[in-house]
């Protein structure tokens, strides 16, 4: 048995409070006099800051915030046209171009050109006009989820292989 391991319950009893002047927690029982922290039941909730705008949403409203949750990317309906693929995904809009980063979440608007092929498209986001269109071409949507990079193989260690 090893001093680390051992488990001892605590034996400590909790404070009676308001029993009394000679018990040295009588009368307001550590609780001040009045104000909300004196009623019973009473519990200010986290990040409450007596009214003031609490740290956390003032936070965004401050200078050098920057948010770090990305926007999605926009591709029209119009720029599908020239794909040659019959299902459209981010790594298809990705190898055409048309989007930067195949791991981000992409969004389909109606705009900038008509759209008469059937495509299948899957994306994470479509407008309720530019899934009309699609469908209206005789396409259709389907909705997932954003693609996730991968796994990172573990670097070798070097001086271990020598």
């Amino acid at each position: 048995m090893k001093v680390n391991e051992l488990s001892v319950a605590s034996h400590k009893r909790s404070k009676r409070l308001g029993r009394g002047i000679a018990s040295g927690k009588g009368k307001t029982a550590g609780r001040g006099t009045k104000g909300q922290g004196a009623r019973q039941g009473a519990k200010k909730r986290p990040g409450f800051e007596g009214g003031q705008t609490p740290i956390m949403q003032h936070l965004p409203k401050l200078p050098g915030f920057t948010n770090r949750h990305p926007k999605a990317q926009n591709v029209h309906t119009g720029q599908l046209e020239q794909l040659a693929s019959k299902v459209i995904d981010t790594a298809v809009l990705f190898e055409h171009g048309l989007v930067a980063n195949p791991f981000a979440s992409t969004k389909l608007l109606l705009g900038k050109g008509e759209l008469t092929k059937a495509f299948t498209v899957r994306l994470q986001g479509v407008s309720v006009s530019a899934l009309a269109a699609v469908q209206k071409a005789g396409g259709t949507f389907e909705k997932t989820s954003r693609a996730q990079r991968p796994a990172s193989k573990p670097k070798k260690d070097t001086a271990a292989s020598k």
